[in-house]
């Protein structure tokens, strides 16, 4: 187990203007999950604001890319390569989940999520982990495209950190306790 790791991807846009996006909820994950490992990011060559450290013992390297999120594949394809981690794992925001809904899965298609194609295209593969935190469709005629880029409403910040905490829980588990096992408990 020790020569094992996992990185950990939060898909999310740089800079503060985008900080409380609904498109930012994996950095939003991830800086949880920092806090966990003890760690505070730091620019890395592959593009990445990066921490190293241990979840439950669990090797893991927890990275948000430096880039915007449809161009998240290049910093995450150069992350891989340096770091050579047996697993990957991904989180972002799902428009087609209900609010703070959580799903995992191995692979599948990227739904129009432009992060999640990025990364696809730039590594060859699906086959990495997901963890989808629902952010819902907009209501109305809203452009999901202009809905992901607005942060979440009064009524969601105030369930925000708790909601951040369980995903978090439940990419731990996922990381430490394997797929199955962290889909029956967080499904």
């Amino acid at each position: 187990m020790d020569d094992e790791l996992t990185l950990v991807v939060g898909l999310g846009n740089p800079g503060p203007k985008y900080e409380g996006n609904r498109h930012n909820i994996g950095f939003l994950i991830l800086d949880e999950l920092a806090g966990r490992v003890g760690g505070k990011f730091k620019a890395h060559k592959s593009g990445a604001e990066i921490v190293e450290g241990r979840l439950n013992g669990h090797r893991v390297v927890l990275a948000k890319p430096r880039s915007f999120m449809n161009l998240s594949g290049g910093p995450v394809s150069s992350a891989v390569k340096f770091f050579k981690p047996t697993t990957i794992v991904v989180i972002h925001d799902e428009l087609d989940l209900p609010f703070a809904a959580i799903r995992m899965k191995l692979g599948g298609g990227d739904n129009g999520h432009n992060g999640l194609r990025s990364i696809t295209k730039s590594l060859g593969t699906k086959d990495y982990h997901r963890v989808r935190f629902g952010v819902d469709r907009p209501s109305g005629r809203q452009d999901p495209a202009d809905y992901v880029l607005k942060d979440f409403s009064t009524v969601e910040r105030k369930q925000l950190a708790l909601e951040i905490d369980r995903a978090a829980d439940a990419a731990e588990a996922l990381v430490t306790k394997g797929l199955e096992a962290a889909q029956n408990a967080f499904h």
